[in-house]
């Protein structure tokens, strides 16, 4: 897990997300980029350029404040700044430096109370493919003991969809336990369970539940996992994503660290 980035939004928070992400990375020996996008218009007697660089300038002044709050524990950390929106500067990036994973945490302060992704971090999940860590408002890191991995379906067409869960097991000797949860409509394809996957998990539940979340709240308590691992599909947890850009508390939320590992044409 060589690159990890971290887009800087609005929220006053921002540098506490950019701190876990820091000490997140301190343990790979990983690189972080913090991002701040922006939309360059220009009025009347204007030059796009000069706009384009005060922006940009701009930018780069308020991501240094934002690390200048943060303990960097020796990890290098480089500033990138995008003229446009979320999903092409994250593309953008990625295509240049190849992003092994997107820190972020759930919403930003522009959002009410009840979203649990506000529409810049739902946008993130919904049109990127890069895997996700979501991490709660304010959370320190602590390297997760017990991951429980959710699902309505153990397809996966390739098994480095993984990686990032892999290597969180490796690194921290982390218990990953499976929950299978047969949801209205379930085939009997979707209870065939990748073998990559079993190889790696400790324990396989299976339960059956109007969604994959209320299956997730049904066990969790139970199970008391330090971090919730999930399949980022158009009919699995985050549906409503491909109808909006935001979801509801009542629709699905986390109060541990959320890695979404991205299914690709799903």
């Amino acid at each position: 897990m060589k690159h990890i980035l971290v887009p800087i939004g609005i929220s006053p928070d921002a540098h506490k997300t950019l701190q876990y992400a820091v000490d997140f990375a301190e343990k790979f020996g990983s690189q972080v980029y913090v991002m701040e996008v922006f939309n360059a218009s220009v009025g009347a007697g204007k030059s796009l350029a000069n706009v384009t660089q005060k922006l940009a300038e701009s930018g780069k002044e308020r991501l240094k404040e934002v690390i200048d709050k943060i303990e960097s524990k020796g990890v290098h950390i480089k500033i990138a700044t995008y003229n446009g929106g979320i999903a092409d500067g994250l593309k953008s990036i990625d295509k240049e430096l190849g992003i092994d994973l997107i820190i972020i945490a759930p919403r930003s302060n522009d959002v009410t109370e009840e979203s649990y992704l506000g529409n810049t971090s739902g946008k993130i999940i919904k049109q990127t493919d890069i895997p996700t860590l979501v991490v709660p408002k304010g959370s320190l890191f602590s390297p997760p003991k017990t991951i429980l991995t959710a699902f309505k379906s153990g397809i996966l067409k390739r098994n480095r969809i993984l990686n990032p869960l892999l290597d969180i097991k490796k690194k921290f000797g982390s218990t990953i336990n499976l929950l299978l949860v047969k949801t209205p409509g379930y085939s009997d394809d979707d209870l065939r369970i990748n073998t990559a996957l079993m190889d790696i998990s400790s324990q396989i539940t299976m339960t059956e539940a109007p969604t994959t979340y209320l299956g997730v709240l049904e066990r969790f308590e139970s199970q008391h996992p330090d971090m919730l691992c999930v399949f980022r599909r158009k009919r699995g947890f985050f549906k409503k994503l491909w109808e909006k850009n935001t979801i509801s508390k009542s629709e699905f939320s986390s109060r541990i660290p959320l890695l979404v590992l991205s299914v690709k044409k799903d």
